[in-house]
């Protein structure tokens, strides 16, 4: 099982670009492509919050999900 931010699909559907993002929450560049892309090994909760904030989303599992590998 592996974590999975969807972050990339939410910006997609609103229309959002990174940077956008970037300049929206104070958070840089870096750390929003990297949240984008599931490259991180833990979670920002600071950062996740900002973006919660900031794209006005409530709940958590809008942003962050649980993938199941198939075997």
């Amino acid at each position: 099982m592996e974590i999975d931010i969807k972050l990339k699909q939410i910006l997609k559907e609103r229309g959002i670009k990174q940077y956008q993002l970037s300049e929206m929450t104070g958070l840089t560049t870096r750390t929003i492509s990297e949240l984008v892309n599931n490259q991180v090994e833990r979670i920002p909760k600071l950062a996740i919050c900002k973006i919660a904030t900031a794209l006005e989303i409530n709940d958590i599992r809008e942003i962050i999900d649980f993938k199941i590998e198939s075997k």
